[in-house]
């Protein structure tokens, strides 16, 4: 045998580990390009398809109160009209009918207006206490005193009270007026005389004494209940 066939016979098992190395190698890249492939197909079958989601709807503009109410602009322009209707009566010096609509305003919700309009009232009351007021009619006058009445002026409701009570004995109306306004003093005595007085000339009087919040101070007087439920 020749060095050349015994070169060869002896690097043969040396090139048969690295050709098997070789394709080991080779099947591991296989494997893993083969893998690789594998687990972008499953996560592209396992990704959950999004769906176009419809644009949300526009809400519509709050308020503390909730909702907007669709007639507010509608509001604020009454408000507006009522509050330069009351100026112009100003104006003409009839102080007693501009504080009976400041007082009206008021009493609906004048919101952000509420401090003006109390200004003004305050200014028709010290104008109307300078001269003698005229009034059209008791009912008008009964309004008028009422409004005072609501602002607080006590004792200048009782008096316009008493004065429509002098020249119209029966005015049930007015004892009425005089028992909320006894009422709300806390002279219990006073609201039972006046009340009793109301109900005696008109006994619709007892039905809306029974719901009249002004009358909350009474509710725990036996008298008062006796007198709006005689029949228990």
């Amino acid at each position: 045998m020749n060095v050349a066939s015994l070169c060869q016979l002896l690097t043969q098992p040396f090139l048969l580990r690295i050709n098997r190395r070789r394709l080991l190698t080779r099947n591991l890249v296989v494997y893993r390009v083969e893998a690789r492939r594998e687990d972008a197909t499953q996560v592209m079958h396992m990704a959950p398809i999004k769906s176009a989601t419809p644009a949300a709807a526009k809400r519509a503009p709050r308020t503390l109160a909730g909702a907007v109410p669709a007639n507010s602009d509608s509001n604020r322009a009454q408000l507006i009209a009522s509050y330069e209707a009351a100026l112009m009566l100003m104006q003409e010096g009839k102080y007693d009918k501009a504080h009976v609509a400041f007082d009206k305003m008021l009493l609906v919700g004048a919101g952000d207006m509420a401090d003006r309009i109390r200004m003004y009232i305050n200014a028709c009351v010290q104008q109307i206490a300078k001269g003698k007021t005229s009034f059209s009619s008791h009912e008008e006058q009964y309004d008028y005193a009422v409004s005072l009445l609501n602002n607080g002026h006590y004792e200048d409701a009782r008096q316009q009270f008493k004065t429509i009570l002098h020249a119209n004995p029966a005015a049930d109306y007015a004892f009425y007026g005089l028992a909320v306004l006894s009422s709300m003093t806390g002279d219990s005595h006073e609201c039972l005389e006046h009340l009793t007085e109301a109900i005696r000339q008109n006994p619709r009087n007892r039905i809306q004494a029974r719901a009249d919040s002004d009358f909350q101070d009474m509710a725990d007087d036996p008298r008062f209940t006796d007198l709006l439920y005689p029949e228990v």
